[in-house]
């Protein structure tokens, strides 16, 4: 019953915070300048009053002669029957175009979080056991120095690194120009594009979670019931896999419920300097080109994937500690 009660809760939460957001970002960005019509039709106006008509017909076929309370009215209706709207820039409607960099994004994301964990919390575990060894020491500096470095920085010494000096892999697109090849062929060909902008997110994301495995780790292993497990003569690796990290995991679930949110969610940099079509570099392309549709759209899946995190983060704490419950 709490836990029903818990739910209905966060969901009347995330609806009140939905449209709340949802309208604070509408008028936001309807007060940008630019005349998004404008930008459709072009400045080549070899006939005014010809120029004029197109200008008012499109206008109102886009629903832009309405007052601003009218237009959020019609737009968040549409939004929720699953019509995001026209785009501007690709002459589309949004569902039709945000597919592809969609899956773009998971695809370098799943990849890239499946090697930051693998990589870091075996590592955050083992320094943190290790603490203040030679191990522990020169893995903090490297971490520092991964945590540290700027996103673009770390890209451009990688596309040196692997592009110029050792020429191996390619610094743009997702798959060859004009590649034609059976669908393993393909998928290889993009794992093969994928390698450089999964490489700087791997670094950078493993410099992040390792410090906090590691001081998770220190925090637990100071604690007594720790002690007790020791003079109880229990194995080591029982005490640090079994009794440790489990309560260790805590911290670690908000780290992990943040990455699994930007899976769908793009790396604008990344995406940007690798020219990897995916939302995060469509967002930044519709910005530049008025294209408020395709803005608004993924600034409002967002926030639903925001909202939808928190409520996986409860659950996650009480996956990992019985004391945490779901109540209202």
């Amino acid at each position: 019953m709490a836990t029903a009660q818990y739910f209905m809760k966060r969901l009347i939460y995330i609806i009140i915070v939905f449209f709340f957001v949802s309208i604070i970002m509408f008028f936001i960005y309807k007060s940008v300048p630019g005349d998004p019509v404008r930008m459709m039709l072009g400045n080549n106006i070899a006939n005014p009053k010809v120029y004029q008509q197109q200008y008012d017909s499109m206008r109102e076929s886009l629903g832009l002669d309405k007052s601003l309370p009218v237009q959020y009215i019609s737009w968040i209706s549409k939004m929720l029957t699953g019509n995001f709207g026209f785009s501007i820039q690709y002459r589309q409607d949004v569902i039709r175009i945000i597919a592809a960099p969609l899956k773009n994004t998971i695809i370098l994301n799943l990849f890239s979080m499946f090697f930051v964990f693998l990589i870091s919390i075996p590592l955050g575990i083992l320094t943190g056991v290790k603490h203040n060894s030679v191990l522990d020491n020169t893995v903090q500096v490297g971490t520092i120095v991964g945590y540290s470095l700027p996103t673009f920085v770390t890209a451009l010494l990688a596309i040196f690194l692997f592009a110029i000096v050792f020429p191996i892999f390619p610094i743009s697109g997702v798959n060859t120009p004009g590649f034609t090849g059976t669908g393993m062929e393909k998928a290889l060909d993009t794992l093969h594009h994928m390698f450089l902008p999964m490489l700087v997110m791997v670094l950078g994301g493993v410099g992040s979670v390792v410090r906090y495995v590691r001081a998770a780790m220190i925090d637990v292993l100071r604690m007594d019931y720790i002690r007790t497990a020791r003079a109880k003569g229990l194995r080591e690796q029982v005490v640090i896999y079994v009794h440790a990290f489990r309560n260790a995991l805590i911290p670690i679930v908000t780290i992990m419920t943040g990455w699994l949110i930007s899976v769908f969610g793009g790396s604008v940099v990344i995406e940007s300097i690798f020219l990897w079509n995916g939302i995060g570099k469509m967002m930044i392309d519709a910005l530049n080109q008025r294209d408020f549709s395709v803005v608004l759209t993924m600034q409002m899946f967002y926030v639903v994937l925001t909202l939808a995190g928190n409520v996986i983060m409860d659950i996650g704490y009480c996956m990992v500690d019985p004391r945490v419950k779901l109540t209202n």
